[in-house]
């Protein structure tokens, strides 16, 4: 038999996603060093995707916990920017359908813009109810940021299509009749408030950039209205623009 060459054996191990494959035990024979190599790359392939399974089953374990008491309409919120010196906070509230599959949802801080660019377009295919809230920097200075954060999931929740029957929130508890569960860190342990992070955190930073056509000059496209080395620079340089949260330190020292 012909032997196979280098790039056929990477071709191939390219659509292989089962370690049992009996192919796998005949190259790991082989004494070939590039076909060792394209074993390692595989297997860390591999390992990657038996990890992604491993954290989208551990991530369920709250609306699975939901679902044993009789709940279906499960919904997470979650919010993005209340550290930010400039723009919203923004919050949305995602019903995810029983059997939702999407692997690599996580937090959204932990993702690539590209990652969460993706994962945003399928949550948007396959979640039941997307429900967005926003509350401006004018509120924020008016309130507080903790206040504007709760008022936000607030409108995502009244923005739902459906009544939700169970709430997952990250940190937070809302003054709803609605029977719900504030989870510390929970953008990284419920796959839907996870998805809620994804989606709030897209639509605020395509906001930012937005706002950085309007008010260039402190990188709105680049830290999202975070206190970077760069916003800074363009503080003292231009001073507070019209979207700026005048009770945040330091523009509340230059006005």
């Amino acid at each position: 038999m012909k032997t196979e060459s280098i790039l056929q054996i990477k071709d191939t191990l390219a659509m292989i996603d089962n370690r049992d494959d009996d192919r796998i035990r005949l190259w790991q024979a082989d004494e070939r060093s590039g076909v060792q190599q394209a074993l390692r790359q595989w297997d860390r392939r591999i390992q990657r995707h038996e990890n992604e399974i491993a954290l989208f089953e551990e991530m369920q374990q709250f609306e699975n916990e939901a679902r044993a008491k009789g709940h279906r309409l499960i919904v997470g919120i979650d919010e993005v920017g209340r550290g930010p010196l400039a723009g919203p906070v923004v919050a949305a509230a995602v019903i995810l359908p029983e059997n939702f599959k999407l692997l690599g949802v996580n937090d959204s801080k932990k993702l690539s813009a590209k990652k969460r660019d993706e994962l945003y377009n399928e949550i948007q295919n396959q979640a039941i109810s997307i429900g967005i809230g926003m509350v401006d920097h004018h509120k924020i200075d008016e309130i507080n940021i903790y206040q504007a954060s709760k008022m936000a999931m607030g409108i995502a929740l009244e923005d739902l299509c459906f009544v939700p029957d169970y709430l997952l929130i990250d940190a937070m508890t809302l003054d709803v009749n609605i029977p719900q569960e504030s989870i510390i860190k929970g953008d990284a342990r419920s796959i839907s408030i996870a998805a809620a992070s994804i989606v709030a955190k897209v639509i605020r930073d395509r906001m930012m950039e937005n706002y950085a056509k309007t008010y260039p000059g402190y990188g709105f496209e680049n830290n999202a209205g975070y206190g970077t080395k760069e916003h800074l620079l363009g503080l003292e340089r231009q001073g507070i623009c019209e979207i700026h949260r005048k009770t945040f330190a330091p523009i509340k020292n230059m006005y």
